[in-house]
């Protein structure tokens, strides 16, 4: 599937120092170096497109975007692949609602998606994949599983035994207990009759009346939620063999901790016999009114909406980045309205002839996105410089930190 139009990034200057990156690893639960590489993978868990992207959407989707900035920064290639659940319960259910077709329903908010995306300056992935373009590596890796003997059958449905993988539980840190309850939260089955263990995981569903299914040599069906991301993952970013992990970075919101990452990262493992990710990266939840921001509560703000309504979507990157990316935000009006007033008062002083130094403004903005994305640290630093700049300080190039805030933050202006 194609993604949206690519993003021109300014060169940075040679001058200035790139550090490390750091980020904070959900598995080691500190914050960690990532090693020096000329090439990083990258997989972010995509959209369910049965409704329009929203700012928990975009907060995500921006975190990893300024992953992306920053490793670029450093000369390294990043191969960032990005997959869509193209195919899933909410999007039949939203469907059957509706009285649409769910492939119209799903073709119509990933278009929305796609539009969002380039709106906000979001990179673009190297590869954009659904679920159902991919069905075929999918039914392979059920066959690897299957033949790893970590899967069994209840009745024509088919379940990975997650205790197979020796590390099953270790990048989420949860508890039994915990990990039942969120289980039966977010997709998942632990009451069925006939599994082995409660929180094993559905890898295969057969066909079920009235729903699509596609031809396996293990009947037609689809598959279940985490088989789904491993097999792309796995595919797409060609993993180098002889590294201890799989992939660098998986990415995606909280929310996926735990089951989405934990299983996908165990059935990856019986599949290849590598660790999956590196780092497991989580940026926080967005809430509305002291509710978390979702579809099943309705409380949504959608990108689209704020946009054509007149609201700069640099402003949408700004408001975003003025908390800690792993931190939940509780969304309100005044935020964006903030950002908006920040943006403007940006713009004006960008368009002076005479400008506060840039370069040490350039160098605090990577120090702080390498210490774990410290994007407030980077707005406090902007700002900053515009009081020094209204203050009559002069010395530096209006452009050169243009193009810099272009290429680090996605902040064009």
């Amino acid at each position: 599937m194609r993604a949206w139009p690519d993003v021109y990034l300014p060169e940075l200057p040679a001058r200035f120092s790139v550090p490390q990156l750091s980020l904070f690893n959900t598995a080691a639960q500190k914050v960690e170096p990532l090693p020096k590489k000329s090439l990083y993978r990258m997989y972010v868990c995509g959209i369910t497109p049965y409704d329009a992207t929203h700012l928990g959407h975009a907060a995500t989707y921006l975190t990893f975007d300024l992953i992306n900035r920053f490793l670029r920064a450093t000369g390294a290639q990043v191969d960032f692949v990005q997959n869509i659940t193209d195919i899933d319960d909410p999007l039949l259910e939203r469907a059957h609602r509706d009285g649409v077709d769910w492939k119209d329903l799903a073709q119509s908010q990933i278009d929305l998606f796609k539009g969002d995306m380039t709106d906000l300056h979001v990179i673009p992935p190297n590869d954009y994949i659904g679920v159902v373009e991919a069905m075929p590596l999918v039914v392979e890796a059920v066959q690897k599983l299957k033949r790893a003997d970590t899967t069994y059958e209840v009745g024509s449905d088919i379940y990975y035994r997650v205790h197979s993988d020796s590390e099953f539980g270790e990048r989420s840190h949860y508890s039994q207990e915990k990990m039942l309850e969120i289980f039966a939260e977010r997709g998942g089955d632990p009451q069925k009759p006939g599994k082995e263990d409660p929180l094993d995981a559905l890898v295969w569903l057969s066909r079920r009346d009235g729903e699509p299914g596609w031809p396996s040599p293990f009947g037609a069906g689809r598959p279940g939620w985490h088989i789904e991301c491993c097999a792309i993952a796995l595919h797409y970013l060609n993993p180098d063999l002889n590294d201890e992990f799989a992939i660098d970075i998986q990415g995606g919101g909280s929310d996926l901790i735990f089951p989405h990452h934990e299983m996908s990262a165990a059935q990856s493992r019986s599949i290849s016999n590598q660790r999956f990710a590196r780092s497991y990266v989580h940026a926080g939840m967005i809430g509305l009114d002291g509710e978390k921001m979702s579809k099943s509560l309705g409380n949504l703000v959608f990108v689209s909406k704020l946009i054509s309504s007149g609201v700069n979507p640099a402003a949408i990157r700004w408001a975003l980045m003025g908390h800690p990316y792993s931190s939940d935000l509780m969304w309100s009006n005044s935020l964006i309205e903030n950002a908006t007033v920040d943006i403007e008062r940006l713009q004006l002083n960008l368009a002076r002839m005479e400008v506060a130094p840039t370069d040490s403004v350039i160098q605090r903005i990577l120090d702080a996105l390498s210490n774990n994305l410290d994007t407030p640290h980077v707005i406090a630093s902007i700002k900053t410089w515009m009081d020094e700049t209204e203050a009559g300080v002069t010395g530096g190039v209006a452009g050169e930190l243009s193009r810099a805030l272009d290429t680090l933050l996605g902040i064009t202006l």
